[in-house]
């Protein structure tokens, strides 16, 4: 049977990276209610601009070859060595990238600032610390392709308890506001960067002094292509934010950003599943099996139905937790949560479907259909918004990963065909 895995790697897996996700995921939760009671939702408004920065730059940054790395690890030829340089190459990529988008700020930095209502200082900040969290990413996905989803979780939840810790030292103890929100998010990222570095120099996985222009360009092939499918993840993730801030202030871009941060938890529930499932996936994809493909496919089901079926609690249950956690000030965002959770929901069963394309390595394909649903998020956002205010900017949310959703699943059968329409035991 499926669900009797060898050694149940899967279950197993999936249940750490799940423990570690929600007790990530809980520390932000566990930080709402405080902040959103030291903070005014226009201040809160600036810490979600200021993460919606380090989202555009992030797509940037490093040219999204992080992934690459995680791929190149199923290539059976792929030695040792050859890994330490691959690595070392996706950082030189990185602080490359990095120093040029620093350079462009330079120039440009005081127009972000403005338009995003921050301080220029910000700005600046904000590309180090993009470049921090691409160095912790790396080292989270070497744990992951090797199964090590203890230290990946140990990783991750002291990265979260950090922040947790210095956010309430500055905001609650300090009364800096959302300064100190920012602050606490940053110097936590960079923090744990230089560990993460100094983790992969012991466990002998990064030659930082190799260049070879051959990995290189590998790993640019493989991460070039997806910078609009980064780009368009933004644009699906963050723009409605920018939307609102330019169109409502920053008070309603605060309001809005609670009911997505509390929506945004189902994501994190199954990013916990996909991390375990990759691995997995690819393994069985491998080995083209009628049999395995069939149950690939019941289980694809299965999740579809569960996801539903936490949509439709959350959605219901939604307005009464908005005020119970972050207090009636932003009570508005109770009118918003029911379609950010489908759309989350649509984001679940996307994550069900990518992974064909990934392993296809057709990574320019997932790239087109992201951007394409990106942007009908942005012409939807411009009018919607206008007319519903931020429960406009939720509906557009909801219709563009639906939109992403259909349009991968489409493409993933085209390239990776399954049988989802025959899935009767052999």
């Amino acid at each position: 049977m499926f669900y009797k895995l060898k050694g149940n790697s899967l279950i197993k897996g999936s249940a750490v990276y799940l423990f570690s996700n929600i007790l990530n995921a809980a520390i932000p939760f566990a930080l709402l209610p405080v902040l959103t009671r030291f903070l005014e939702p226009a201040e809160y408004g600036q810490v979600a601009m200021y993460q919606v920065l380090l989202g555009i730059l992030g797509a940037f940054v490093g040219l999204n070859v992080a992934g690459s790395v995680a791929r190149k690890y199923y290539d059976d030829f792929l030695k040792t060595d050859d890994l330490q340089r691959f690595i070392g190459a996706c950082f030189q990529i990185m602080l490359l990238s990095g120093a040029v988008i620093f350079v462009l700020m330079i120039i440009f930095g005081t127009d972000v600032a403005f338009w995003m209502g921050l301080p220029v200082g910000w700005v600046y900040l904000a590309v180090l610390v993009s470049m921090a969290a691409f160095a912790v990413r790396l080292r989270l996905l070497q744990w992951q392709v090797r199964k090590q989803a203890v230290r990946y979780g140990e990783f991750q939840v002291s990265q979260g308890f950090v922040n947790m810790a210095l956010s309430l030292t500055l905001v609650v103890g300090l009364l800096l506001g959302s300064e100190g929100r920012i602050i606490a998010l940053s110097f936590t990222t960079i923090l744990f960067a230089l560990a993460a570095i100094g983790l992969l120099f012991r466990d002998r996985l990064i030659n930082f002094l190799s260049w070879s222009p051959r990995l290189i360009k590998d790993a640019l092939s493989h991460g070039v292509p997806l910078i609009p499918h980064a780009v368009g993840l933004v644009l699906l993730a963050s723009f409605d934010r920018l939307i609102i801030n330019d169109k409502l202030g920053l008070a309603e871009a605060g309001i809005y950003m609670v009911a997505a941060q509390l929506a945004g938890g189902m994501a994190l529930f199954f990013d916990a599943i996909n991390k375990a499932y990759v691995p997995w996936l690819f393994e069985h994809l491998k080995q083209n099996r009628s049999s395995d493909k069939q149950r690939i496919v019941r289980l694809t089901y299965i999740c579809f139905f569960f996801i539903l079926l936490a949509t439709t609690i959350i959605a219901l249950s939604g307005p009464w937790l908005v005020v119970l956690v972050a207090g009636q000030n932003y009570s508005g965002a109770g009118s918003v949560i029911g379609w950010l959770a489908l759309g989350q929901a649509f984001g679940g069963f996307y994550l069900m479907v990518t992974n064909y394309i990934i392993f296809s390595k057709r990574t320019g394909l997932l790239s087109l259909v992201t951007i394409s649903s990106g942007l009908v998020n942005i012409i939807l956002l411009i009018f919607m918004v206008e007319v519903m205010g931020i429960e406009g900017a939720a509906i557009a949310f909801c219709v563009s990963m639906a939109i992403r959703f259909f349009l991968t699943w489409w493409v993933a059968q085209r390239l990776n065909p399954m049988p989802w329409f025959n899935i009767k035991s052999k």
